[in-house]
């Protein structure tokens, strides 16, 4: 090689090791996660401060290793927690699913998110499988509200009692 290409090669090495997490390390879509384990739903009506931004039924979901991490108090690397989050349609008296606001996703690996608490955060608009939402603002868009529960693996859920 002579020395431009490896002057090219190396800026472009130094680009890559600055580049944000969230850059070189996408959070992948959790394909299929509504057939994973339902950890609980909820729903954030008005009034609730997280309204504006969080405002419907949320349903969360835990891959294989996200329930494992339940159980034991500390996730492994391979653990996908999902938020789906549907707007609040009143048909009535009762309070159905209406389309859907975002995908919310929190994938643990130790090593690829370790400046946001070993957890890679993306939220995907609507019912995008592509469009990110979150993207290199996961730092402040997500970990700076999950970062109070460090004791609890920066994760807000828990797996409701077994019967």
């Amino acid at each position: 090689m002579n020395r431009m290409t490896n002057r090219i090669l190396g800026s472009l090495a130094l680009l890559a090791a600055a580049a944000p997490a969230g850059a070189a390390d996408p959070v992948p879509y959790p394909a299929g996660y509504r057939d994973w384990h339902h950890v609980k739903s909820m729903v954030i009506a008005e009034g609730h401060p997280l309204f504006d931004a969080f405002g419907g039924i949320h349903h969360l979901y835990a891959n294989p290793k996200a329930v494992q991490g339940y159980r034991r108090g500390f996730f492994p690397d391979g653990a996908v927690i999902v938020f789906d989050l549907l707007d609040a349609t009143h048909a009535g008296a009762a309070i159905t699913e209406g389309p859907r606001k975002v995908v919310g996703v929190m994938h643990k690996n130790a090593r690829k998110y370790a400046a946001t608490g070993g957890w890679g955060f993306e939220g995907f608009a609507g019912d995008s499988r592509t469009k990110r939402v979150v993207g290199n603002d996961a730092a402040s868009a997500c970990f700076s509200c999950h970062a109070p529960q460090k004791d609890r693996d920066y994760v807000f859920s828990s797996l409701r009692d077994r019967n």
